[in-house]
């Protein structure tokens, strides 16, 4: 969450420099590289985050409508779509980033690499968060729906 709000505070204060050094007649060109970086990696680490949180599909709204045998074999199952999600993100994400020294970004001369680095960060966020839930949750069960609940 924390790359989350560095990288929306990143593009927030980057969009301002550009529309106030472009009203000042003085534009600065690099900051739209700025911008798409910070935009870019803002995405993908919000999907990690998004992941975490178990927020990223509605799938989770139908699991929660289970219980027993079937929520557990509902939720193991979502999870290893989106792990095989996350490794594709790593595999074809790392290909990607490799193609990316052949083209360079303009006007800095970056290779556009630094962009597509994210990709495969994201992949492993993405794995490791999904791991992590399905230990949790094949030790621990997974949550009760709120309607079933029992409070304290």
């Amino acid at each position: 969450m924390a790359l989350c709000g560095l990288a929306i505070t990143g593009f927030t204060v980057s969009v301002m420099c550009d529309v106030i050094t472009r009203m000042a007649k003085s534009p600065w060109l690099w900051l739209q590289e700025v911008t798409m970086t910070f935009f870019i990696y803002g995405v993908f680490f919000g999907t990690a985050a998004a992941t975490r949180r178990n927020d990223h599909l509605y799938l989770a709204a139908l699991a929660e409508s289970m219980s027993g045998r079937k929520r557990m074999l509902f939720e193991i199952f979502n999870r290893l779509v989106v792990l095989g999600v996350a490794l594709s993100m790593i595999w074809f994400g790392y290909l990607n980033f490799l193609d990316g020294f052949r083209s360079l970004r303009m006007p800095s001369m970056t290779p556009l690499a630094s962009l597509y680095a994210a990709i495969p960060m994201c992949g492993v966020l993405v794995a490791l968060f999904v791991i992590e839930q399905l230990v949790n949750g094949c030790k621990n069960g997974f949550a009760e729906p709120a309607a079933t609940a029992k409070t304290p």
